[in-house]
């Protein structure tokens, strides 16, 4: 039986950045609206992605695990493939976070009067599932990193602003595209420390199809993007340009990655790229709020 601790390291604590990033940045695009931000609601949406979080990453470990996908890791610990946690409770895991998510964000379409956002949110959890789960998962087909762009970048960054405001900006687009490419980056460097496994269990995801080499280079582009999104934004609120100050996070990583490192040396990466969101997170939701 798996511990308390086991169970913590399961739901992938290094992740979590990407959850809390798109909230922060669509709550300062909400002060920069003129609006103000709305904590309450700021608060819903931070338990929706966080629980979204949590349930992509057990859904993941169960589906990786009961494939064989995680049989011989290099990277951080898995409750399904070491055999620390039965299947069935990872999965009964993964779905007691799906209905955290969906209960928190019913609250917050019902208090915002955005019904609509009931669609996308069935489809963020449908997508979820399906991201490594059912008979042919769209992560194995190297779509994964679309995933985290339109749900953890567009839909978390613009949707926390709309429920806040009713509205969303040119700033808000440009924060979401900018924080789903800082989300990417978590998502291609773990990929790249798993090629080698990933192609031996036929899970063909990006990293796997552009191979190392392309993989390293697709990594910095990500970042690079996220930096040129923020002086785009400058251009109408100068003060996102504090933005910038993320990049010297992200340099220990990006040494990383050019020095070829592989396997297990890749796993500080991961965390890195975490902090760098949340840093770029923080720094342009101030800045587009003093704007």
């Amino acid at each position: 039986m798996a511990t308390t601790a086991q169970w913590i390291e399961g739901a992938r604590p290094r992740t979590l950045p990407a959850a809390v990033s798109p909230v922060i940045a669509g709550t300062g695009c909400a002060v920069g609206l003129g609006d103000g931000a709305n904590l309450p609601r700021a608060l819903l949406a931070l338990v929706v992605a966080l629980a979204l979080q949590v349930a992509v990453n057990y859904a993941n470990d169960y589906s990786d695990g009961v494939r064989g996908t995680d049989d011989d890791r290099v990277g951080p610990f898995r409750l399904t493939g070491s055999r620390a946690a039965e299947p069935g409770a990872v999965k009964r895991a993964a779905f007691a976070a799906f209905a955290v998510a969906a209960f928190a964000g019913l609250v917050l379409i019902a208090v915002s009067g955005a019904w609509w956002l009931l669609v996308v949110g069935a489809a963020a959890i449908l997508a979820a599932w399906y991201y490594t789960g059912g008979s042919r998962p769209y992560g194995y087909l190297g779509l994964g990193e679309l995933f985290v762009f339109v749900f953890f970048g567009l839909v978390a960054v613009l949707g926390t602003t709309y429920t806040q405001s009713g509205r969303v900006s040119w700033a808000s687009v440009g924060a979401a595209c900018a924080v789903g490419s800082l989300a990417c980056a978590i998502l291609v460097a773990n990929n790249l420390r798993d090629i080698p496994t990933d192609a031996v269990a036929g899970k063909r995801t990006l990293a796997v199809r552009l191979g190392d080499r392309r993989t390293r280079l697709l990594y910095e582009v990500l970042l690079g993007l996220a930096l040129l999104l923020a002086v785009a934004i400058s251009v109408d609120q100068p003060a996102a340009l504090l933005a910038l100050g993320a990049a010297a996070a992200a340099l220990p990583a990006i040494r990383v990655v050019r020095s070829g490192a592989t396997g297990l040396a890749l796993i500080p990466v991961l965390r890195d790229t975490g902090r760098t969101e949340l840093l770029y997170a923080v720094l342009l939701a101030i800045g587009t709020a003093l704007t």
